[in-house]
């Protein structure tokens, strides 16, 4: 069980990670003269499966236990 949670935790840090990648090179293509809108259009995409992920780890980690 706590190899699992580790591991878990593992994936998440990992995630986290690439999300925060993809916020700083989605910034920096809305920064550049000819802006590629198909490239941001993708790379947001990505990072919004990366935030569905994020929560699917989070919630297996920290599950909501109503009382």
């Amino acid at each position: 069980m706590e190899q699992r949670e580790q591991r878990l935790r593992a994936a998440l840090a990992q995630l986290k990670q690439e999300h925060r990648d993809l916020d700083s090179a989605i910034a920096s293509l809305e920064q550049t003269v000819r802006v590629d809108q198909l490239q941001i259009k993708r790379l947001k995409k990505k990072k919004l499966q990366l935030k569905d992920e994020i929560a699917r780890v989070e919630d297996e980690l920290f599950p909501d236990i109503i009382a």
